[in-house]
């Protein structure tokens, strides 16, 4: 969270919320937590009563001061002042082991966070997640095939994760309150790549091919791919791998990873 109001920063002083956050994430009696975004420290002080080691990542420079006074007693608290999409999330968890995270995810830099989390997830650095960010961008990481919501960070998020709603939060649990309603989400991060039988280079930039126009039919978003590292397929090339259960008309929203991860296993086959 950051406290200039261009930024967005909105403190959780919900007591009940601030608990069950911390009571999302389980046994951490022997756990390395990762706080992102800890603010005025009322979860931090919950987590550091309960945790092995505690890293808050604060990038304000006062409320980081703050956190140091407040903390100076807990020498198994760490306060970093940085920007988290500037943290190499491997340095702070010691090697051999996993840590897990907290945090209040901003609303402009959700989908940046959470992908460097998926990253240290898929490395094995991290072992869960519960994070707050705003209703509508829960919707989407939580939402099924088929549903409005469900699209690129959806497909992302699942391949990456396994996704768990806690609860909603309205307005009035901030301070100032925001304009609009936040969910609790649990990550469990256990990428299935290797399950899909997929890799993760090439699938992710085909699912971002995949989901690339959002009216366009998944063959017409692969017909017109070819931009940077996407490439593009021929209609004899889909005609020929195509799925039988799928109808020609069909967007990439409407598909499970299943599905998409065997029209890509297929396009890989039919190109060597």
């Amino acid at each position: 969270m950051m406290r200039k109001p261009k930024l967005g920063q909105h403190f959780l002083v919900d007591q009940t919320a601030q608990r069950a956050i911390v009571d999302a994430l389980g046994d951490i009696s022997a756990r390395t937590v990762i706080e992102i975004g800890p603010g005025h420290g009322a979860i931090t002080t919950i987590l550091a009563a309960r945790c092995r080691r505690l890293i808050a990542i604060e990038v304000d420079v006062a409320l980081a001061a703050e956190l140091r006074f407040r903390m100076r007693a807990e020498s198994h608290v760490e306060i970093v002042e940085a920007d988290v999409l500037e943290v190499d999330l491997g340095a702070l968890v010691p090697a051999g082991e996993s840590a897990d995270v907290v945090g209040n995810l901003p609303y402009y830099i959700t989908s940046p966070i959470l992908m460097r989390l998926f990253a240290a997830g898929a490395r094995g650095l991290l072992a869960r997640a519960v994070v707050m960010m705003q209703r509508e961008v829960a919707d989407r990481l939580s939402a099924e095939p088929g549903c409005r919501e469900y699209g690129l960070l959806s497909a992302t998020t699942q391949i990456y994760a396994r996704v768990e709603r806690m609860f909603n939060l309205p307005p009035e649990a901030f301070s100032p309150p925001p304009e609009v309603f936040s969910s609790v989400l649990r990550l469990e991060f256990a990428s299935r790549f290797r399950e899909l039988g997929v890799d993760a280079v090439g699938f992710d930039t085909f699912l971002r091919a995949c989901f690339a126009q959002k009216r366009k039919t998944l063959a017409n978003n692969l017909l017109s791919a070819g931009h940077g590292s996407v490439r593009s397929y021929t209609a004899d090339e889909l005609r020929e791998v195509w799925p039988g259960e799928v109808p020609p008309l069909a967007r990439a929203e409407s598909l499970a990873l299943e599905t998409l991860a065997a029209l890509y296993r297929a396009l890989r086959q039919s190109a060597e």
